[in-house]
This record gives C-alpha cells, sequence and structure tokens, in this order.
C-alpha cells in the first residue's frame, strides 16, 4: 500500500506563502471552510484569535495550503511558526521547467519576489538557487 504525503512548509505568513507558491507553480490556495470555522468559534473549539481575513473570506491564522491542479501531486501546507528562518533549509523544493525555459522561470521569479543566490551544474545538469520572500531556498532547474 503506498502512503500519501504533505509537505509543510514552516513561515511567518502562511496566507503570503501559500499565495506566493501558488503563482510560482500555478496551483490553487486550497478555500477554507468559512461556515466550519464559524462552528468552531461558536463551540468554544477554536477562539476569534485563531482566525484572521485573508482576501476578504474568514481563514484560519496559522495555515494555508495549495494543491495542484493535477490531483497526483502532494498538498503544500504552510504553517505559522514563532521562530524566524535562521540557517539553511535542510529540505527544499525543485521547480522543473527543463534547460530551455529555466532562464525565463528565474526571471519570473526574481519579478515575483524570489531572490537568486547562486547558480550551479553537475554534469549536463544546471540549476538556479533562489529564496522565496521568507528567505527559504528552492532550485530551478
Amino acid at each position: 500500500m503506498a502512503t500519501d504525503i504533505q509537505i509543510v512548509i514552516d513561515c511567518a505568513d502562511p496566507h503570503g506563502q501559500a499565495d506566493w507558491w501558488a503563482e510560482v507553480l500555478g496551483w490553487q490556495v486550497e478555500p477554507q471552510d468559512e461556515a466550519f470555522i464559524r462552528r468552531m468559534v461558536a463551540t468554544g473549539a477554536a477562539t476569534e484569535a485563531d482566525t484572521t481575513t485573508h482576501r476578504g473570506a474568514l481563514v484560519w491564522s496559522s495555515a494555508a495550503a495549495i494543491t495542484s491542479p493535477d490531483p497526483h501531486r502532494p498538498r503544500v501546507l504552510f504553517q505559522r511558526v514563532p521562530e524566524p528562518k535562521t540557517v539553511k533549509n535542510r529540505v527544499h523544493l525543485d521547480v522543473h521547467v527543463g534547460a530551455d525555459r529555466r532562464e525565463d522561470e528565474v526571471a519570473r521569479l526574481l519579478r515575483l519576489g524570489a531572490t537568486e543566490l547562486h547558480r550551479q551544474s553537475q554534469g549536463p545538469f544546471e540549476w538556479a538557487t533562489l529564496t522565496d520572500p521568507e528567505g527559504n531556498e528552492f532550485c530551478v532547474a
């Protein structure tokens, strides 16, 4: 039996990160169920402090997720953590676009707020290492 996974990324601004990465990948920000959130607050299972409004919708303040239009890809969840990023990621995302699209994609991501760190190659493979708006490293290959 195969095991499904979800990728979780710690961050300061989960909704901002979800918006940014959805734009980067061409994915969708997963809608949250406002009626469910309101019920949880009304029954005392959550408080108003657990919620926020993002793009006009009531959402959980501590997390936001993105999903691919391809149902076979893992969900990516951005969860708020209190501490800032301090060192290099131990896990990162690789955005595969192909050698013929890499430079255009790097330029697009820089316009969206990414920062380029460096370029590398290994044999015939080349990639650019960038950071997202919160400083999380990722590669464009």
